[in-house]
């Protein structure tokens, strides 16, 4: 079983935490479309998410998983999540 969850952002504001991949996937496009169709203080650029890996014991912290920056991720997370 994957335990990695996901956290979604809007500029500095958390939308979304702690989603299963495929609860991510399906906000992930709602959320495009939506800013796409719906005039809004947000743009497609301003979101972003962070992937976590299973947590560290039971009730532990998520580690949080380097991801590559491409124009769904803007920042390159590089610190465990503590």
């Amino acid at each position: 079983m994957d335990s990695t969850t996901y956290h979604i952002y809007a500029k500095d504001k958390v939308l979304y935490c702690n989603l299963p991949h495929e609860e991510f996937e399906e906000k992930w496009e709602l959320l495009h479309v939506m800013v796409d169709l719906l005039e809004s203080k947000y743009s497609v650029d301003d979101l972003s998410y962070i992937r976590l890996g299973p947590k560290c014991g039971v009730g532990g912290p998520g580690r949080v998983i380097r991801e590559n920056i491409d124009m769904y991720n803007k920042f390159e997370w590089e610190e465990d999540s503590y």
